[in-house]
């Protein structure tokens, strides 16, 4: 799945494409995403100029005078900016075609992204309204952390991970922030200090702008907005490396299933 820093990328890639241009048209080869796109965004969305481009967790807000559309890309999604003539693959979903020519192409294999509609402050759309904050803003570092875990029994990557608790810190960069932080995934988030909190919020930025400064890392499933692929993987220090020397400590890096998703640690380091 896309992760914060790749949908951040993505936002980023497609900004200059799309900033103050018109939608001319949107076009829906198949309406039957993770929820169904509303059949009046056909007829609301064209005439629309595209005021700002902003990120919310994991989703893309395409801001217009009228309201704004909500995109998120789901397990698999991507997304390319191209000639509006350009044909249309199996995948291909929808296109948002702009007065330049070009479209927004949505292309999602396994249909778990989604685009909606909302006239209302989208901060308080139902999928948005109950996000944390974002690991990047300024409401968010280790007291935020501590407050919120305590007498908590989960798993602390998963308190990271809940999107409740922080907008948009997927499995990847979990992962990767614990390793820096050395705190042992599988730790009770309510047994972690305020101390080592402190650690951890600044690791989870660290590792965050390091992604997005590289281009976000390159999964099966995703590449950049411009058709060029992340550089980040090359800088993953535990993350899909089970069976291999710890850079750290030269121990070994395990893997475990922590509520449904491989983790990556070291079991000497993290603790």
């Amino acid at each position: 799945m896309p992760e914060l820093p790749e949908v951040e990328t993505a936002r980023r890639g497609i900004e200059p494409h799309l900033l103050s241009r018109t939608v001319s048209a949107l076009v829906v080869r198949d309406k039957r995403l993770r929820w169904p796109v509303p059949r009046t965004l056909i007829e609301t969305l064209p005439g629309q100029r595209i005021d700002s481009l902003t990120r919310r967790g994991k989703y893309l807000l395409l801001h217009t005078a009228a309201g704004t559309a909500i995109l998120h890309l789901g397990m698999s999604g991507s997304l390319r900016v191209l000639p509006a003539d350009t044909p249309a693959g199996k995948h291909d979903h929808l296109d948002i075609v702009l007065d330049s020519g070009r479209a927004l192409r949505l292309r999602d294999p396994r249909r778990f992204g989604t685009l909606l509609w909302t006239t209302g402050d989208p901060g308080r759309h139902k999928l948005l309204r109950s996000l944390g904050p974002e690991p990047l803003g300024d409401d968010f570092d280790g007291d935020y952390l501590f407050g919120k875990s305590r007498k908590r029994k989960a798993p602390i990557k998963n308190f990271i991970m809940n999107s409740h608790i922080v907008a948009g810190v997927g499995n990847i960069y979990a992962s990767e922030a614990l390793f820096l932080a050395r705190i042992h995934p599988q730790r009770a988030a309510g047994r972690v200090s305020r101390e080592r909190y402190g650690v951890l919020a600044k690791v989870i930025r660290k590792v965050l702008n390091a992604a997005i400064n590289a281009g976000g890392t390159t999964l099966r499933d995703f590449s950049r907005a411009d058709g060029e692929p992340g550089y980040f993987r090359q800088h993953l220090r535990v993350y899909g490396r089970a069976g291999k020397a710890c850079e750290r400590c030269g121990g070994t890096v395990a893997a475990k299933v922590t509520g449904q998703r491989s983790t990556y640690y070291c079991p000497n380091c993290q603790k």
